[in-house]
């Protein structure tokens, strides 16, 4: 189950999953930070590019968008079952940088099934 990986295992899945399918992220060039608080922190950075992918553990000094929230709210938004909009809105999740980028992660995370692996 998802809520059993831990933050750096579902970053790992998700970079795979991309990777064996890259559709979603074709004719992106983008890096998304992600600073994660909660017992399971820490700083990703997801740089799509020319339809690859790439997980970073650490800060990205480049970042288009940076996404603060919880590691378990993190969880429920790769899974569907937090709205980025509704997180955003109640405070769960913080954005800097381009609303339009996070919106467009929204709808390319919801591409990738995460509940399969959950």
């Amino acid at each position: 189950m998802l809520e059993n990986k831990s933050v750096r295992e579902v970053w790992h899945d998700l970079e795979r999953m991309m990777i064996e399918n890259p559709g979603p992220i074709e004719g992106l060039n983008v890096v998304y930070q992600y600073e994660i608080t909660g017992e399971d922190s820490g700083m990703f950075a997801l740089k799509l590019a020319d339809g690859k992918a790439l997980v970073i553990e650490g800060p990205a000094g480049d970042a288009d968008c940076l996404l603060k929230l919880s590691d378990k709210n993190f969880k429920k938004m790769i899974t569907g079952k937090l709205n980025g909009t509704a997180a955003f809105m109640t405070g769960k999740l913080k954005i800097q940088g381009s609303m339009g980028l996070a919106l467009k992660l929204e709808g390319i995370l919801n591409e990738y099934n995460m509940t399969e692996t959950a």
